[in-house]
């Protein structure tokens, strides 16, 4: 199975195509991308220095223009998608419906991979954007179990990629309007969760208070490590009691499951993490592809280096497995 990789930056790009990426994906620095934070992400001319870099060395290269368009601005995604064609891109990952249709139209010899902005989590959703724009695979949702993929894969006619490592979005993907709600700027517009022009810290009585927008996210006491104020990792009173009512501060690691995984017929394992430094793409990328490589009697080892890497110093299988409170 490949390793595809994520590049907030040309250095953490460098880094996952030194340490064993199959593909790395990254964006624009513009809305057209869902990782659209300062510092992050890349200019036209970083970006054709870098798919040059990578296909020097064998390694293909995806450029996300996964958010949806703005009506009156499709422009803006139109002239993304032209320049990551003419640059070199290996595929494009697309969400917006519209963009798909005109990439299929404009460019298509252009590969297509359907993001997992776009939900799509059926058969019948999957077939349709396959006959409709040639898609050649689609990234799941993080909502389906093993089994589910199993079922699915059996049903469609493309490959099929998921997410084994990284942040784990407990919303749809392409259907969260929390984000937005709290701060105005949307995760599947403008490509901005949680925004840090929003985000804001103060020392409260009982210790520090993380702040989002004009809400409380979470207090920490003393000696508590304080997270980075999301929505839906935030800590609330729900009735009785006080806790994290959608999602705890943990990662998504499910490499031990790689074996089900390739059985199911997923062809590509995804790393989160573009909006991560390099160290952090240095050390996964390089310990997920010895992960991937090893008989399974030595990932439990190899995989033990990334605990101290993972949201809050903890692991989940989320989705994968369902073991709800």
């Amino acid at each position: 199975m490949e390793l595809i990789c994520p590049a907030g930056t040309p250095a953490a790009f460098k880094e996952a195509v030194d340490e064993g990426a199959d593909a790395v994906y990254c964006g624009f620095r513009d809305e057209t991308n869902a990782r659209n934070f300062p510092g992050l992400n890349f200019t036209r001319e970083e970006l054709a220095a870098s798919i040059e870099y990578a296909r020097a060395k064998g390694v293909r290269t995806f450029v996300a223009l996964n958010t949806f368009m703005t009506a009156g601005c499709e422009r803006l995604w139109y002239s993304a998608a032209d320049d990551a064609v003419a640059i070199g891109a290996d595929a494009l990952i697309l969400a917006d419906f519209g963009l798909m249709a005109y990439v299929a139209e404009r460019h298509p010899q252009q590969r297509l991979h359907v993001s997992v902005q776009a939900s799509a989590s059926n058969p019948d959703a999957i077939a349709f954007l396959v006959d409709m724009f040639s898609a050649a695979r689609v990234v799941l949702p993080r909502t389906l179990t093993i089994p589910d993929i199993a079922r699915l894969a059996r049903k469609i006619k493309c490959e099929l990629e998921v997410f084994v490592f990284g942040g784990l979005c407990v919303m749809a993907e392409g259907r969260c309007s929390l984000s937005s709600y709290a701060t105005g700027r949307s995760p599947n517009m403008q490509g901005v969760c949680s925004p840090a022009s929003h985000v804001r810290y103060r020392q409260g009585p009982d210790g520090l208070v993380s702040e989002l927008g004009n809400f409380t996210i979470n207090r920490f006491g003393p000696n508590e490590a304080a997270g980075y104020p999301t929505l839906c990792k935030g800590r609330f009173d729900i009735a009785d009691s006080q806790g994290y009512a959608f999602e705890d501060p943990t990662s998504l690691d499910v490499m031990d499951e790689i074996d089900s995984l390739r059985a199911a017929g997923v062809c590509a394992l995804k790393i989160e993490g573009r909006q991560r430094g390099k160290a952090y793409v240095g050390e996964v990328v390089s310990t997920l592809r010895a992960a991937v490589d090893a008989a399974p009697a030595e990932r439990s080892r190899l995989l033990a280096r990334l605990r101290t890497l993972s949201e809050g110093q903890k692991t989940t299988h989320g989705a994968y497995e369902k073991r709800w409170r």
